[in-house]
């Protein structure tokens, strides 16, 4: 999980032709026309459909007037043309829509959540995920259940990616530390490993207490990623999903929004110390 996501990649590509087309000032056919190809083409490349080839992309940036920009595109381009999806092994563990997720996590310098409902992914224990798959997706066979609890194990890998993993954040609505599994002892065993993940400099945990009432996350879990300086002028992704699909918002504007009320919700949470203190509580009146 260490190589950049070609999938990830390549989407990064296509936007920034976009707007660098667009802030060019330029229209499809006006560029195809220039490029010598159809329209679709070009409609193909921005989509992440196709990638660019070298010639190509020197033509297109040179016309936006981003030539300066041709050798960090090529070394995008052909990372993406050469790579692999990490999650390859567990092909059919997610839905489709899911994939680009996974490459967005294991590209990320900064994940932040908000979680009212259950321990987010990257805290679970395997017996905890366990038990959200398995209630979640009452139909889904022993095999597969196994093997969404696998990939959710493997993009824990994060915390210890190279060559430095990125800063992880969660809101936990205060609610998620009552909220039983199949029984305590797999509550007790999540929360406890939850503290050890506290201790890490990298990972920060704020609890939302009750008490905080009706707030700004009232329309349920999301995560924002902000990615590294190879993404240039990456405003960052929100992800939300429901039982049918996942949306993913990426202009600036609606990024904007989402760290607004995370930023909301981290105001009206428990500073760090009282945070850990409240989860510390609970594992005790679990193991009491």
């Amino acid at each position: 999980m260490d190589a950049p996501s070609p999938t990830v990649l390549k989407r990064y590509v296509g936007l920034e032709l976009r707007r660098l087309r667009e802030s060019a000032g330029f229209k499809r056919d006006e560029v195809a026309k220039r490029a010598g190809c159809v329209t679709s083409h070009i409609t193909h490349l921005e989509v992440a459909r196709n990638l660019p080839k070298v010639p190509e992309l020197e033509l297109l940036l040179s016309f936006y007037g981003a030539a300066d920009r041709i050798p960090a595109f090529t070394e995008l381009v052909e990372a993406a043309r050469n790579g692999h999806d990490w999650w390859l092994p567990f092909a059919g563990a997610v839905p489709p829509w899911f994939d680009l997720f996974l490459g967005l996590e294991s590209c990320a310098e900064r994940i932040d959540s908000f979680n009212p409902l259950v321990i987010p992914t990257l805290f679970q224990t395997p017996e905890y995920a366990e038990d959200v798959v398995r209630t979640g997706e009452p139909d889904l066979s022993p095999s597969e259940v196994a093997q969404r609890v696998e990939l959710r194990m493997a993009r824990q890998d994060v915390f210890t990616r190279e060559p430095e993993p990125p800063l992880v954040s969660c809101v936990l609505d205060e609610s998620v530390l009552h909220r039983r599994a199949v029984d305590d002892v797999v509550l007790a065993e999540q929360l406890s490993h939850l503290l050890k993940l506290d201790d890490l400099p990298t990972v920060t945990i704020r609890v939302l207490p009750l008490s905080a009432g009706v707030h700004a996350g009232v329309s349920g879990t999301f995560v924002l990623l902000t990615f590294p300086a190879m993404f240039e002028n990456h405003p960052g992704v929100a992800y939300t999903e429901d039982r049918i699909r996942g949306s993913y918002y990426d202009t600036i504007e609606d990024v904007a929004r989402w760290r607004a009320t995370l930023d909301r919700l981290q105001d009206l949470s428990y500073s760090v110390e009282d945070s850990r203190a409240a989860v510390q509580k609970r594992v005790e009146e679990l193991t009491g």
